[in-house]
């Protein structure tokens, strides 16, 4: 298998990464980097196709089965740089013989992070007390100034329970919430006693048992608008949406229509529908927090991420199996 690859094999990568993953790669590959750090517009993905051996995509990049037939004869690795890859038509890949890889695990505790201060924060009105006193609106404290909901005694739902729902499952239970999920299979009995969370197989019904909702699935043709008008509806005014999986899941017209309306208490978003455009309605709603797609921007996490694809890659020129390869499963 190693003879197939090429002695120094063309590596893009279409974003820049941080300086030391950034390092390594110039110093281990024939690398060729985006310095202006914009996503590339659909020429330049096109032309970075068709001489590339291995591309080093994030998920600004729209990889569809038109630009993957389009390119080049040497393209054999889409090395992901992120866990996510709806971006990318996998069955494209594969009627290619593209291996696609990603970089799972590393996200997971710094995305669960997020997600509970985000629980934390819309209900507790945290961003619009930052604002109030920032503006020097504040007027000192009052018996029923900024009042909010507490969360300790409440219930969370979990849609999607990998890595980032247990993640945000253990969390949550030391704030004192009840823990309910819904996902395509149900735990093991022993996962879910140590978690504490109690499966729902009907997604409707967990609906309207819960009080605080949080998205933490992959965004999958199954999963595109999960969240609709119908299921918004089911939530119910006293509760809370959390999104910081992909903004796609939600439908977000109908989840503006829903606040607007008081269908529900609020919602806070790290992921959007059309990002990087975040529908004005919804940043002037006081009741929602939105975030700049962060959940997991921390140095740590973009250095394990590097780490991960330099893996992913040196596998590949070696002739062995990317230890990261996205599977037949993602579909």
């Amino acid at each position: 298998m190693a003879a197939e690859r090429p002695e120094h094999p063309k590596i893009v990568v279409t974003r820049r990464l941080t300086p030391g993953v950034e390092a390594r790669m110039g110093q281990l590959f024939r690398t060729e980097f985006n310095a202006e750090d914009a996503p590339y517009e659909r020429a330049r993905m096109a032309g970075a196709m068709a001489r590339a051996d291995v591309l080093v995509p994030t998920v600004t990049d729209d990889i569809d089965a038109m630009l993957i037939d389009a390119a080049g004869p040497q393209l054999k690795l889409i090395a992901n740089f992120g866990a996510g890859v709806d971006h990318i038509d996998l069955k494209a890949a594969r009627r290619r013989g593209i291996i696609v890889t990603n970089t799972p695990g590393v996200l997971t505790e710094d995305t669960a992070d997020m997600a509970m201060a985000l629980i934390l924060a819309v209900p507790r009105r945290l961003f619009e007390g930052e604002r109030l006193a920032r503006a020097g609106g504040w007027r000192g404290w009052s018996p029923c100034g900024m009042l909010g909901h507490r969360i300790t005694g409440k219930t969370l739902g979990i849609v999607g329970m990998g890595r980032i729902g247990q993640a945000v499952a253990r969390r949550a239970r030391a704030f004192g919430l009840s823990v309910r999920y819904h996902n395509r299979h149900r735990l093991p009995q022993i996962v879910e006693q140590e978690l504490k969370a109690q499966y729902e197989p009907d997604l409707d019904a967990m609906l309207g048992r819960i009080d605080f909702l949080t998205i933490n699935c992959p965004h999958t043709p199954q999963t595109h608008h999960l969240l609709d008008a119908r299921r918004l509806a089911l939530l119910g005014p006293q509760s809370y949406l959390i999104n910081t999986a992909r903004g796609e899941i939600v439908d977000e017209t109908a989840l503006i229509a829903t606040l607007e309306a008081g269908g529900i208490a609020g919602a806070g978003l790290d992921v959007f529908e059309h990002e990087p455009a975040i529908d004005p309605r919804l940043a002037a709603l006081d009741n929602v927090v939105v975030l700049p797609h962060m959940g997991s921007a921390t140095y740590e996490a973009r250095e394990a991420m590097g780490t991960k694809v330099i893996a992913n890659i040196r596998a590949w020129i070696d002739g062995h199996r990317p230890p990261d390869q996205v599977l037949e499963g993602w579909i």
